[in-house]
């Protein structure tokens, strides 16, 4: 009995140690729309800068980059038939970031 007493004596204070987990990378998320009607632009092409990474946008032109390091992003938007926008953003570590993005045709 006291064997186990021990054991679990030990293992507790083991798991006690751990230091917690915390989320150090960001989310950037959001929808490209049409500035002048409001309507959601599907299929928009998304770049983030640094990084090179791409996203194309859905049916409800909503768009997701996950796992970024905190730091300055630059995302850039094309569609046809829409001029080119740039947005910057802040990544923060822990936090998911809303971005929505307005094009113009």
């Amino acid at each position: 009995m006291k064997k186990l007493l021990i054991s679990l004596l030990f293992i507790c204070s083991l798991t006690a140690c751990t230091s917690p987990e915390y989320n150090i990378y960001s989310t950037l998320y959001g929808v490209v729309s049409d500035h002048e009607t409001g309507d959601l632009i599907p299929n928009a092409t998304l770049v983030l800068s640094p990084g090179g990474r791409t996203a194309v946008t859905g049916n409800d032109g909503y768009f997701e980059f996950q796992e970024l390091a905190p730091q300055q992003y630059s995302i850039t938007v094309q569609k046809e038939g829409y001029k080119t926008n740039r947005k910057s953003i802040n990544a923060v570590s822990g936090e998911s970031i809303e971005v929505n993005i307005p094009m113009s045709k």
